[in-house]
């Protein structure tokens, strides 16, 4: 049984193959065309943590892939202590065909999946979120052509999304730069990780953002605090400070640079109105993306 509980479950090959089933499946569906390749299938989301895109993303995909989706908080589906993990993932992939959790732990994920009946779908974790990732490459193959050589740069919390980017970028000989103060970088391990996934890839770490964009095809950022680290906002606002993606920053980066973010945004924050709004930015295509993943995830899982 395959499951996607981080991009680490995939050979590179595999996210090759996932990102060019997407991109078929909006070219199909941009024509109109919705071929029920999964009907009557079910989805069941579990979330510990509110979404948008990720609810209705992953709902969507599977109802025009022709079957249906469910969700329940974790309440609703007992994790909050009212039955054993095992007990409910045995139970509820008995009814489902697929189960997207979207949490804190991920090793609640990865026990969950353990005793799953049907895959398990990494919706976020504290850990990894490899949807996103997917999506990201999918919209960055969109709007900068071949993108292997191209470099994406990332400013901010070396987080869930920072820590998937890496290995999609990786798989996709895209160069990636993780821009981070001190106290806020990907554990020194995580490069060895790449390294040994993807033998010569580029994986590079700069504090500078002036000198970090300059040669930048894309730029990324995410919150600097994310669900859970609330307490520590305040700490961080001062921390991220200096790697806020502004007109003057994207000044320093080529004209051609794209602007990408995971979303929600704080806007005034990690990033400006202006730059949400200028030209340079794809955040909304890559959020409409997340269906299209989404759909490709399904169907790769499924059939």
């Amino acid at each position: 049984m395959k499951h996607l509980l981080s991009l680490l479950d995939l050979s590179p090959v595999q996210t090759l193959e996932l990102i060019d089933l997407a991109a078929k499946l909006k070219s199909d569906w941009k024509q109109g065309q919705l071929e029920p390749l999964l009907d009557r299938k079910v989805l069941v989301q579990i979330y510990e943590k509110p979404s948008l895109r990720t609810r209705v993303s992953f709902e969507s995909a599977m109802i025009h892939l022709g079957g249906s989706g469910m969700f329940m908080s974790e309440k609703d589906a007992g994790l909050d202590g009212r039955e054993s993990l095992e007990d409910v993932a045995r139970v509820v992939s008995r009814f489902a065909d697929v189960v997207v959790l979207r949490t804190f732990s991920q090793k609640l994920i990865e026990d969950f999946a353990r005793v799953s009946n049907c895959p398990v779908v990494n919706g976020l974790s504290d850990d990894y979120h490899p949807c996103q990732a997917l999506t990201d490459i999918l919209t960055m193959q969109e709007h900068c052509g071949d993108i292997e050589g191209k470099t994406m740069v990332y400013l901010g919390d070396g987080n869930n999304v920072a820590r998937s980017l890496a290995i999609s970028c990786a798989d996709m000989g895209v160069k990636f730069i993780l821009c981070s103060p001190e106290g806020y970088k990907l554990e020194p391990e995580f490069a060895q990780l790449i390294e040994k996934r993807v033998p010569g890839a580029s994986y590079e770490v700069i504090e500078d953002p002036q000198e970090a964009v300059k040669n930048a095809d894309v730029l990324y950022t995410d919150v600097w605090a994310s669900m859970g680290q609330e307490k520590e906002t305040a700490k961080r606002r001062v921390a991220f400070a200096p790697y806020q993606i502004n007109a003057e920053l994207l000044e320093a980066a080529p004209k051609s640079v794209k602007f990408m973010h995971c979303l929600p945004a704080k806007r005034g924050l990690e990033v400006t109105d202006d730059v949400m709004e200028t030209p340079n930015s794809i955040v909304f295509d890559q959020a409409e993306n997340r269906m299209h993943i989404a759909r490709a995830v399904f169907a790769w899982l499924l059939k």
